[in-house]
């Protein structure tokens, strides 16, 4: 009674101090789980960095993670300077033609202010309010302001996550097997069982991480093709697809996020043929919402299903719910809780399996088994013991001859 007692304190006293450990280390979930996707997605790079430096395994891990960033960074800092290299040159061309024409210019801000004026009056007819303007203002700004503070506030917690997430991963690298050591053996669950879901994380990570990369090319690419021949020559289009592909990355938004302002911007603006923008604009909207739209939601899933064993229905489920839970990390945890679930079904099963043994039945086949053991030992003691039966042949063969005498 008294151990009882003493394994149901400790047993309190584990789960309160674990709560806290999980507030704590609540903040720093998202960057650990990607330097944990990244491991796995790296691990072949890091086994040929150990196979260079096998005495410095540390040197090894370091390395490992700045060409991890360097693989990283640099895509981005190439991408982000081409953007600015097309945004500068839209930027000099708006100026050019602005100042070449001053009088479209004044022309184009007297429609806007009419047409503000005119929305105005609508308001106030079917609202029955008059709008305070210099209050909409007000608010505006503060709502811009807050929101200016607000992304500044992303901006850093962003940053400090990275850094979170590149060190985890050099500790990862460096100490990985003996932490994986360490947690499975204080891990109640039988050894296959660690392993099985180990295996079934790392097949995970690269399948989703594979699909969602296939699907953001797929679609930067699918969508190019129709901004290459619908808008004008002297549009941004490496600029587009780069942003298509990066917006195809974030859940809900999607592709839509930069093929539909572009088709807006199109259609106000104008294409090079006078009174054919809107054709074009119309036809940019549908390929993109029939063509691009299709691609996301045909690799994903065939992806998927290809290489985690995911049905393609459950697949696109498992993305959709884990995003609207999880927000963006659910790309990746919402197919891997389905993958987990499934492992963890098939354990159980295993295990109601063997309770389902009666112990009867259980001890009648044990007995039979030693009972046959023994048999079989005896047959082979006596076999042992047993003396040979001589062989006519060899009798014969060994048989003195007879004298000449007898």
């Amino acid at each position: 009674m008294p151990r009882v007692v003493s394994f149901i304190v400790l047993l309190a006293i584990v789960l309160l101090v674990g709560a806290v450990f999980f507030q704590v280390m609540a903040q720093f979930l998202v960057p650990l789980f990607l330097a944990c996707v990244l491991l796995v997605m790296f691990q072949p790079l890091h086994a040929w960095m150990l196979i260079q430096l096998p005495k410095h395994p540390r040197i090894a891990a370091l390395l490992t993670t700045i060409v991890i960033m360097l693989v990283v960074l640099v895509p981005s800092l190439y991408l982000g300077w081409k953007s600015y290299v097309e945004c500068r040159g839209v930027y000099q061309m708006l100026s050019e033609d602005l100042s070449n024409s001053e009088g479209r210019s004044q022309q184009l801000a007297g429609r806007l202010s009419k047409g503000a004026d005119s929305a105005l009056q609508k308001y106030e007819q079917w609202t029955g309010n008059k709008l305070d303007v210099e209050q909409l203002v007000k608010e505006t700004s503060s709502m811009l302001g807050k929101a200016v503070l607000g992304a500044v506030g992303a901006t850093i917690r962003i940053l400090f996550g990275l850094a979170i997430m590149m060190i985890a991963l050099y500790y990862f690298l460096a100490d990985g097997p003996g932490m994986i050591r360490a947690l499975m053996q204080l891990s109640p669950l039988d050894q296959n069982y660690e392993i099985e879901l180990l295996e079934k994380f790392g097949s995970i990570s690269r399948s989703v991480v594979l699909a969602t990369l296939l699907s953001a090319v797929a679609q930067g690419i699918v969508a190019g093709v129709g901004y290459w021949f619908l808008l004008p020559s002297a549009a941004p289009v490496f600029l587009l697809i780069a942003l298509t592909m990066v917006m195809s990355i974030v859940p809900f938004i999607g592709a839509a996020g930069i093929w539909v302002p572009t088709c807006l911007g199109l259609l106000v603006l104008g294409g090079e043929a006078p009174g054919t923008h809107w054709v074009a604009a119309v036809a940019l909207a549908l390929y993109c919402a029939i063509v691009v739209s299709i691609v996301d939601n045909v690799i994903k899933p065939l992806v998927l299903h290809g290489q985690a064993n995911l049905h393609p229905l459950l697949a696109l489920l498992s993305i959709l719910g884990g995003v609207h839970v999880l927000g963006p990390v659910g790309i990746l945890v919402g197919p891997m809780l389905v993958s987990f679930l499934q492992a963890l079904l098939n354990m159980l099963h295993k295990e109601l399996e063997n309770f389902g043994t009666s112990p009867a039945k259980q001890l009648a086949e044990a007995a039979s088994a030693a009972s046959q053991a023994i048999e079989s030992t005896g047959k082979a003691e006596a076999s042992a013991d047993k003396p040979a039966a001589p062989n006519p042949a060899s009798a014969k063969k060994d048989k003195p001859p007879k004298s000449p005498s007898s």
